[in-house]
């Protein structure tokens, strides 16, 4: 039976808005008519089109859980924490703020709070003015260079009297957007990148929910794929459990995993795709969750701080998270890198210290159980979110280019959303459609609605 791409999206809708069922691991099949290879939003999201459009689909995870880089940790404290995605954007085209509360969870705007640090006081109203003003004036820099004929780095249109607020600048719109520093960083990637000012919260965990939504999905954890052998007709992915016979497959594997070689091509895969991948390595960005009870440092409930510095030496808090007594210190780009690299006690140090030079030592002594996430050591994952090096921004199209019926998707692939959960679920329902389309299950039609990639791109911030 061959749908419509309007009746599919009906179906889609119909199956978001059936009763979630408590599924298990499913055994290894021996076929299917399009595999799956990666658990995380974007296989989500693209298992659960093709389940929608009445097609056999299987998931086949590496790790034991589901969720890739988002992971709701509800073990180490008494409250859950996402050890890596936190936010959701863009609540008037993002289907997943549906889904989750179709699925029964709790999302609204994240708090709004902002707080700028100078040493261990607060910052005056006119010097958190001077800082808002510094960052405006460094994105429309970047901005404007994005409109030119090459593409640079960030680092080199910044303008040159930043002055105190260079460090806590660079910070934020390299390490603490993109994970990494700003000569690392595209300046035409950066401008691209959809507006992400009203993140949405999801109060049982981001990590949570993908978990949720991936329920129905027949996946089969703890098996990575170690070869594809793909041709203009048919796919074969094998496994240490077995081989899968499938007309397509979608492969999210994060950039760093698809060129470590951690799994084969047969034939191999093209070298324009593996260029483009290259491009678009991850940056590194983890969390370092404190436990601080009474609240020491006398922030409100999901507080957002930095500070002044002079270098990209520094960090971000968010602050008694859901009104716990956790707080996250969040680190990145090349600092950040180092500093995972230490292992996670030196994580542990640099977090006490770091709030010990904000709010005092009586303050550090306060920090009880901690944990620091190291998602660069990850196998299956190696870093946080793709960012484009200078001239690599065109290299997310590419990969979205078929290589015969094999697809893929994940953040790497979104050229307006990447870097975001929302941006890695948007790029499987649209591998899905693809892969559909290449076996015949889907036929398009003039679609009135709209989707996250025909939304408007965000104009250059004022």
């Amino acid at each position: 039976m061959t749908i419509t791409r309007r009746s599919f999206l009906s179906a889609s809708v119909a199956f978001a808005a059936a009763p979630v069922l408590r599924a298990t691991a499913a055994p290894l099949p021996r076929e299917a008519d399009i595999v799956v290879i990666g658990a995380g939003a974007a296989g989500i999201a693209a298992a659960r089109r093709i389940m929608a459009a009445n097609r056999k689909v299987v998931v086949v995870e590496a790790a034991s859980q589901v969720g890739g880089r988002c992971i709701t940790d509800s073990a180490t404290f008494d409250v859950p924490f996402d050890r890596g995605a936190r936010w959701m954007h863009n609540p008037d085209t993002n289907p997943m703020i549906r889904l989750a509360r179709s699925a029964g969870l709790d999302v609204s705007p994240a708090p709004s709070g902002q707080k700028m640090r100078i040493g261990r006081r607060n910052a005056r109203a006119g010097e958190t003015e001077e800082f808002l003003a510094a960052l405006v004036r460094a994105n429309r820099a970047i901005d404007e260079a994005a409109r030119g004929k090459l593409d640079t780095s960030c680092a080199s249109v910044l303008p040159k009297d930043l002055g105190d607020w260079a460090g806590a600048a660079e910070f934020l719109l390299g390490a603490g957007f993109a994970g990494k520093d700003l000569k690392e960083l595209s300046a035409i990637d950066k401008a691209r990148a959809q507006d992400r000012n009203a993140p949405i919260a999801c109060r049982q965990g981001l990590g949570t929910l993908i978990a949720k939504l991936g329920e129905q999905v027949p996946t089969v954890l703890s098996t990575p794929a170690s070869r594809i052998v793909w041709s203009n007709r048919d796919v074969s992915v094998e496994t240490q459990a077995g081989k899968i016979a499938a007309r397509a497959a979608i492969v999210t594997v994060s950039t760093n995993v698809l060129m470590s070689g951690a799994f084969k091509f047969a034939p191999d895969i093209p070298k324009r795709t593996l260029d483009a991948a290259s491009k678009l390595t991850l940056g590194s960005y983890d969390h370092i969750v404190v436990q601080l009870p009474g609240n020491p440092l006398g922030l409100s409930r999901d507080d957002i701080l930095i500070e002044q510095s002079n270098s990209t030496r520094t960090a971000l808090m968010y602050a008694n998270i859901g009104g716990s007594s956790l707080c996250s210190i969040d680190v990145g780009g090349s600092f950040g890198r180092d500093l995972s690299a230490q292992g996670e006690s030196a994580m542990t140090a640099f977090a006490k210290e770091w709030i010990s030079k904000l709010f005092g030592s009586e303050a550090a002594a306060a920090v009880q159980k901690t944990v620091a996430t190291r998602w660069n050591a990850s196998p299956y994952v190696m870093g946080a979110m793709s960012a484009a090096s200078p001239g690599g921004q065109l290299s997310r199209k590419i990969l979205t280019e078929p290589i015969g019926n094999v697809f893929l998707a994940g953040e790497a692939t979104h050229e307006t959303l990447w870097g975001t959960v929302d941006g890695a679920w948007d790029s499987g329902e649209r591998a899905a459609d693809a892969a559909l389309r290449k076996i015949g299950a889907l036929k398009d039609e003039p679609a009135d609605v709209p989707t996250q990639s025909t939304k408007r791109r965000r104009a250059p911030r004022r």
